[in-house]
């Protein structure tokens, strides 16, 4: 283990990247994270691990690097800030292939490694605190998104098991406009593929996902011709739980709609 190590986040919306140099400039971590707070904290774990002290350089400080601010001054890091065109201006000097993410993370650490006028960022008390209440709210409405997915999945598969492993409610939203709409095989049969995929396509998913998704649910419906005990319920119960899985959002990253709480959000996969 090192004593210091330069750690530069290349910062984006759904993803960051991630590399750290030792005191010789030597790449010594490089991963692309999700802007998720188990990851964040995860890579911050792995990059402890490589020194005995952390300096973290970010290139954004906008709504895009808060959920990574938070931890890592909730992790009692250095954090310091190196402006975007400074970056490009200083990824000339290096060689290698052109602008990437991975290239820019390093540039971003190794300029921290030799540079001393890099200004620290030093968040107020009041800031530390009021990002981890909110990074806190956030991994709540995060566990309640994945235990109502979990439960529908759970009354899907009354419904038609075949439709249940097709489906991915968890990561696409097309599934979730389908579900709430069509749960059984005999309506998803009648309906077509045609007609879901229209239906699909005029709540904004996009054609060749709606396309797709159509095709699947249809061709799962298509190996069931019984009707299962309590269907009724169960589907009424996926529908409730598509559109409220729908409401909150797609993803741990990125939401949309409202949250339970009525706060509003920001768009996800369509």
């Amino acid at each position: 283990m090192g004593e210091v190590a330069w750690v530069g986040v290349d910062v984006g919306k759904a993803h960051h990247w991630v590399v750290a140099v030792d005191a010789g400039g030597r790449v010594v971590l490089s991963r692309k994270v999700a802007n998720d707070q188990h990851e964040l904290a995860g890579v911050l774990a792995d990059a402890g691990k490589l020194a005995g002290r952390l300096v973290w350089t970010v290139d954004l400080t906008t709504a895009e690097a808060a959920l990574l601010l938070a931890v890592l001054f909730g992790g009692g890091q250095q954090v310091r800030y190196l402006s975007g065109r400074a970056v490009n201006q200083a990824a000339a000097s290096y060689r290698g292939e052109g602008k990437t993410d991975a290239r820019d993370a390093h540039v971003i650490a190794d300029q921290a490694r030799m540079r001393r006028d890099l200004p620290r960022l030093r968040p107020a008390q009041d800031l530390v605190a009021e990002l981890r209440l909110l990074t806190a709210r956030r991994a709540d409405l995060v566990g309640d998104r994945t235990r109502a997915v979990n439960r529908l999945r759970q009354h899907l598969t009354g419904v038609c098991p075949a439709l249940e492993r097709a489906a991915t409610p968890a990561s696409q939203r097309g599934w979730l406009v389908l579900l709430a709409r069509y749960q059984t095989p005999a309506a998803i049969r009648r309906a077509g593929v045609r007609r879901l995929s229209a239906l699909l396509a005029a709540q904004g998913v996009r054609p060749g996902t709606a396309q797709r998704v159509a095709e699947a649910a249809v061709a799962a419906a298509k190996t069931q011709s019984l009707r299962l005990p309590g269907e009724e319920v169960a589907a009424g119960l996926v529908a409730a739980l598509a559109g409220q899985v729908a409401d909150w959002g797609c993803g741990s990253a990125r939401w949309t709609g409202r949250s339970p709480s009525g706060s509003a959000a920001t768009g996800w996969p369509r």
